[in-house]
C-alpha cells in the first residue's frame, strides 16, 4: 500500500502556475528586460581553458545582433523580425517569439575579455571566452 502525503496547498500551486504560464503569454514584456519581446535559449558550459556560450538564434540574421563586454558583463541584444503570414490562414498559434531581445551575463573573473569570439553556426551563436593564464590549472614539481 503507498502512502501518499497531503499537501493542501499542491492545488494551490498548480493554479498559481497554471496562471503564470497564462499571463506570461499575454505580457511578453515580463522576460528578461523591459526592452525584450522574447528571451532566446543559451547554454552555458565551462572548460578548463574557456567558457563557451550557445544561444539559439534561429531565424535571426547575424547583423540583427549585438555583442558587447564591458566591466565583466556580456550583454546579448538583437531582434528577430515576425515571420510573414499568408492571408488565407484561417488558424494560427504562435509558439516562437519575435522582437527584440536581451540577456545579460556577468563573467567571473578569470574571464580573459580580450580573447572573445562569437560565429553563427545553424541558427545557434556560439561565443567563446577564453580564461586568463593566471586562472589555469598549472602543475607544481617537487623539489627533492
Amino acid at each position: 500500500m503507498a502512502v501518499d502525503r497531503y499537501d493542501p496547498w499542491s492545488f494551490m500551486n498548480q493554479l498559481q502556475e497554471d496562471l503564470n504560464r497564462a499571463l506570461k503569454t499575454w505580457s511578453p514584456a515580463e522576460t528578461s528586460g523591459a526592452t525584450a519581446d522574447w528571451v532566446p535559449a543559451v547554454d552555458v558550459e565551462e572548460y578548463t581553458d574557456r567558457f563557451q556560450l550557445f544561444v539559439d538564434l534561429p531565424g535571426v540574421p547575424a547583423d540583427k545582433v549585438d555583442i558587447t563586454l564591458e566591466s565583466g558583463v556580456l550583454t546579448l541584444t538583437g531582434e528577430r523580425p515576425p515571420r510573414e503570414t499568408q492571408e488565407e490562414v484561417l488558424h494560427r498559434r504562435f509558439e516562437r517569439g519575435h522582437g527584440k531581445f536581451y540577456r545579460r551575463f556577468i563573467l567571473p573573473e578569470t574571464a580573459n575579455a580580450d580573447g572573445v569570439e562569437a560565429r553563427e553556426r545553424n541558427g545557434v551563436l556560439e561565443i567563446t571566452i577564453p580564461k586568463r593564464a593566471a586562472a589555469l590549472p598549472r602543475r607544481i614539481k617537487i623539489a627533492a
